[in-house]
């Protein structure tokens, strides 16, 4: 049944971290060939590069019946594309369509809208053939899909456990079709999710901002038993330097001046654009100061370590460059009253030094296994 490998070794595709990563990202979690990111990373010169890129890359994976290839080169491909762009819902419905009615038409991934509020979640599940060891609840964080997902959840479907991939608001699908904004308060599309599948003594796996949403959902949700964390964040506002905390606080105070200073970041530096833009999408927040304050509620406050109960796994890269080493302490430290709390931090000579163990996957894996059966 096995769909996927986990190639080991974080490469230098390219010369720039953020387009370097993203190449990493999907060739690590066993979605494109090696070669091929190799390739991309000659060609792209700067970020607005990535989009063509792809999608040339997208046309030839299909011209030779690699599905999956195919597939998520056009993820890769919309990774970038602001919200402004038309382009941005067109290679997101090829994506889907290539996913769902193409690379895994006839695999075993029920597709379910579970009822939330006054709309759906969308939710994919699978089933163990023989036997339950478990249930496995995963989600990501600030830019994924569910469909991302799906090559942890073969993984764990393979080891018999049932597995459950979810979108919260502010991701994929819940954004772009149920039209669901970002929330802090993760119990709720968690608890949704639970009620639904009349789920209980699930393990929760969190991905980056999941990381931090993961967190928060076990604190008011005591179905969950277990929690994994990959890469947390813990405070937004603490990641900074202290004297730039600060800044950004005094800052706050005054959204014109704010605004302005970011508009000005954006014209200097294609990620900072990216991410203001990114972040200001999947809040639908109209400028960039509101969006930051939304942004700004995923903080220790809200999280609420001191109430979260479970067995508690948290992996973390050495050298993860989206997010200082110590937000991990910070964390760990917080969680005071954890039935358990294990920690693991991965090292360049592992290859899972980087951001959500990205270059070695399968390692993390092996480690969230191994606790799973100690626990």
């Amino acid at each position: 049944m096995t769909e996927f490998n986990y190639p080991v070794g974080y490469h230098r595709f390219h010369r720039l971290k953020p387009i370097n990563y993203q190449l990493n990202r999907w060739h690590s979690f066993g979605y494109l060939r090696e070669e091929d990111c190799w390739e991309a990373g000659k060609r792209i010169k700067k970020l607005d590069d990535f989009k063509p890129e792809n999608i040339r890359q997208g046309e030839l994976a299909l011209s030779e019946n690699r599905l999956v290839n195919a597939t998520f080169h056009y993820r890769a491909a919309e990774f970038y594309v602001p919200s402004s762009d038309p382009d941005k819902k067109s290679i997101y419905d090829q994506f889907y369509d290539l996913f769902y009615n193409h690379a895994f038409k006839d695999k075993p991934i029920e597709k379910v809208a579970v009822p939330f509020n006054d709309t759906h979640l969308p939710v994919l599940r699978l089933n163990p053939n023989n036997g339950k060891r478990g249930v496995m609840v995963i989600h990501g964080g600030f830019d994924s899909f569910k469909e991302e997902a799906l090559s942890l959840a073969y993984f764990f479907l393979e080891k018999g456990y049932e597995v459950y991939i979810f979108e919260g608001p502010g991701q994929g699908e819940a954004l772009k079709k149920y039209d669901l904004p970002l929330s802090y308060r993760w119990e709720e599309p968690t608890k949704a999710v639970l009620d639904y599948f009349n789920l209980d003594d699930v393990t929760l796996l969190g991905f980056s901002m999941g990381g931090w949403l993961c967190f928060r959902a076990a604190a008011f949700e005591p179905r969950i038993r277990r929690v994994i964390a990959s890469s947390i964040v813990f405070d937004y506002l603490q990641m900074p330097p202290a004297p730039l905390a600060k800044l950004v606080n005094f800052l706050l105070k005054f959204p014109r001046l704010m605004d302005f200073i970011s508009n000005l970041q954006v014209k200097v530096s294609d990620q900072e654009r990216w991410a203001l833009n990114n972040l200001m999408y999947i809040t639908r927040k109209e400028t960039p100061t509101e969006a930051a304050f939304e942004l700004l509620n995923l903080n220790e406050k809200n999280l609420h370590s001191d109430k979260v109960l479970q067995d508690v796994l948290i992996l973390t890269g050495a050298e993860d460059h989206f997010i200082p080493m110590k937000m991990h302490h910070k964390q760990v430290a917080a969680l005071t009253k954890a039935a358990s709390v294990t920690e693991r931090i991965f090292t360049r000579d592992e290859h899972a030094q980087n951001h959500c163990q990205v270059g070695n996957i399968g390692l993390a894996l092996q480690e969230m296994l191994s606790w799973l059966e100690q626990k």
